[in-house]
């Protein structure tokens, strides 16, 4: 094989290396956001944050754009506000009682030490009251490799669609996760 050969396939593997990587921080994200969060040994909405926390590079942003997602979540830049953010998502009233994160038409592009990585996810909320909504939102989310790994510096988020649930919808779902129990 060639030099040019060899450093063709090495740039090759790269790319697919950092997209499989970001293909699990978003994907471990998704996992920590839903709720009951299924993550084994996380004690609370507190921890679970800190874990959120870790996966996004300190000047990142966290926004929601459009039409409906602007007044709603609006825009949060670093690690503080992003955590702010999380926490009023958490102590929101009714309570959120359970959140699962369905993603799908990934697409991911990787260029050299930064990535861009486009989602649609649809995702059932049901609160402590009984109401629930279907969301189903476009992410638009950038990625940078660091020195400690790829983190997220963009997670950028539009609603698709808004759909009331009937009351009591779902007549039967967990108060805790334990599928990753030992």
């Amino acid at each position: 094989m060639t030099e040019s050969t060899i450093a063709a396939l090495t740039r090759r593997i790269e790319v697919l290396e950092a997209e499989a990587e970001i293909r699990r921080i978003q994907a471990r994200y998704l996992f920590l956001c839903d709720t009951p969060c299924p993550e084994f040994g996380v004690r609370d909405d507190a921890e679970r944050i800190d874990r959120i926390i870790e996966l996004y590079a300190p000047d990142a942003v966290w926004e929601g754009v459009g039409e409906h997602y602007d007044g709603q979540f609006g825009r949060a830049e670093g690690h503080a506000a992003i955590r702010a953010h999380f926490e009023r998502f958490w102590s929101r009233d009714p309570a959120l009682v359970l959140n699962a994160h369905y993603l799908t038409s990934e697409q991911i592009r990787v260029d050299g030490d930064e990535a861009t990585g486009l989602w649609i996810h649809l995702q059932p909320w049901l609160f402590a009251d009984g109401s629930g909504v279907l969301r189903s939102s476009r992410l638009n989310n950038a990625f940078r490799r660091d020195p400690d790994g790829w983190k997220i510096t963009r997670t950028r988020t539009e609603n698709v669609l808004i759909a009331p649930l009937p009351p009591r919808f779902a007549t039967d779902h967990p108060t805790a996760s334990v599928l990753l129990d030992p």
